[in-house]
């Protein structure tokens, strides 16, 4: 071995083996993301069914019962949300903690910004359904997908009881 190899060796061991562990967690989150089953809600919709007031126990009544189905759900807000919660801007994070979902699945969009499009885009880009009871007829020319019955699952309260009507899965 030739002197001063040594002390690379030393290093691209090591190095070589972080890669690889790194790659193999990257390959295995693509795929579990590649089999989820994505649902977007219109959080800023959702937190409004039970009664026309804002609360997030509709938003967390309607993920529990998503999740008990095997679907992976996201949401998205308007940026006024945590105004209408609690009286003061609420980052994704707050939203995130306080739906119990990690960080990455929860957006709130910024001020200015319509939430639909965000809403529509990922939903479009997660070949997902969305979770409303906004029709979304100005969006309809940039994603006609809103049109079909699969695309926009509505949901609400009867007699104090979360109903959503839920796309049929594929067999």
């Amino acid at each position: 071995m030739a002197p001063g190899w040594s002390d690379l060796l030393l290093l691209a061991g090591p190095t070589a083996l972080a890669a690889l562990f790194l790659l193999v967690q990257q390959v295995r989150r693509n795929r579990a993301n590649a089999k989820a089953d994505w649902v977007v809600l219109d959080g800023s919709n959702v937190m409004h069914w039970k009664d026309g007031t804002p609360h997030m126990d509709p938003v967390k009544e309607v993920l529990a019962c998503l999740i008990a189905q095997g679907f992976t759900p996201g949401v998205v807000f308007d940026a006024n949300a945590g105004y209408l919660l609690s009286g003061r801007y609420r980052h994704d994070g707050w939203l995130s903690r306080t739906l119990g979902l990690p960080e990455d699945r929860v957006m709130v969009v910024n001020k200015g910004e319509p939430a639909d499009r965000k809403i529509l885009t990922a939903a479009r880009d997660m070949g997902a359904f969305v979770v409303t009871n906004d029709r979304y007829r100005d969006w309809a020319e940039d994603f006609p997908e809103v049109k079909m019955s699969e695309h926009l699952a509505r949901g609400g309260y009867r007699d104090g009881n979360l109903w959503l009507d839920l796309p049929k899965r594929p067999a």
